[in-house]
């Protein structure tokens, strides 16, 4: 069975950045996020998605 909500540690490796980075973020409301009574999840769905939406294009240089 895969895990479809995944905890800020899992989250951490799985994107590469800090713990703390994702905290802030959580707070500021920058990354989608799932409460679990006073845990924070994350639905790798959305995730997958954001990271999508919030990449940048490569521009082509001739």
């Amino acid at each position: 069975m895969n895990k479809r909500l995944i905890n800020i540690n899992e989250l951490s490796e799985y994107i590469g950045l800090s713990t703390s980075t994702i905290y802030s973020w959580v707070s500021q409301r920058r990354i989608p996020f799932v409460k679990c009574g006073r845990l924070t999840k994350f639905d790798l769905e959305r995730i997958n998605n954001w990271i999508k939406e919030s990449s940048v294009q490569e521009k082509k240089f001739y």
